[in-house]
């Protein structure tokens, strides 16, 4: 158990290298004096490059978890914690090399499917230590054959949690395609969406634990 989480913190910290160095290359190219907003407009064949580079990411992702483990349960719950490990690792990288970004609070794109996500780094940065916590801990159950019996309700409900987080970073998201300034976060979305799913995780966690 310990030594599939250790590979997979490799796994996800190199593939955070490999992600921080196509910033680089990109910024190289759009933004020699900087990256800064309103963001150049990708458009074109370099704008489906990328948007399929980002579904090949995901992809690879879920292709090593299934290679990893054999439940469905278990391939979940390892592949946010890859993704976890992999978000905080491409910001760690991206410190080292381009001195970015200045603090938490600095706005970046974070995704282009199926539209532009914006945000300050701290929120992705939030929910992929929410990522690591809540997989971390499943794995761990899995491994001692303490399976989460998860219903319809919890999974609409952390869909749904899920969902309003997406939103909180479609909404500034808009911007990119106005090309003007982000202004405002609506952190209070996003803070509901990421405490609503890490709260029905853990009463999910201690009912388990209670019944057992």
């Amino acid at each position: 158990m310990t030594k599939q989480l250790f590979w997979l913190m490799v796994w996800g910290a190199a593939f955070g290298y490999i992600e921080a160095a196509i910033v680089v290359y990109l910024r190289e190219i759009y933004y020699p004096e900087g990256f800064a907003f309103p963001l150049v407009i990708i458009q074109g064949r370099i704008m489906l490059t990328e948007v399929l580079r980002e579904a090949a990411t995901l992809l690879i992702m879920w292709v090593t978890v299934c290679l990893a483990y054999q439940r469905l349960q278990s391939r979940f719950a390892a592949f946010v914690v890859l993704f976890g490990i992999w978000d905080i690792f491409y910001y760690l990288f991206l410190k080292l090399l381009l001195d970015w970004p200045e603090s938490l609070g600095t706005w970046d794109i974070l995704f282009l499917i199926p539209a532009p996500w914006l945000g300050p780094v701290w929120a992705p940065v939030l929910v992929s230590i929410g990522f690591i916590y809540a997989g971390t801990i499943t794995l761990i159950r899995n491994h001692q054959n303490r399976f989460f019996h998860f219903g319809r309700g919890f999974i609409l409900l952390e869909l749904f949690a899920a969902l309003l987080i997406i939103v909180s970073f479609v909404i500034p998201g808009s911007s990119v395609l106005e090309q003007s300034l982000p202004s405002h976060f609506p952190w209070y979305l996003f803070l509901t969406g990421f405490l609503m799913g890490i709260g029905i995780f853990l009463y999910c966690f201690y009912r388990s634990n209670n019944e057992e």
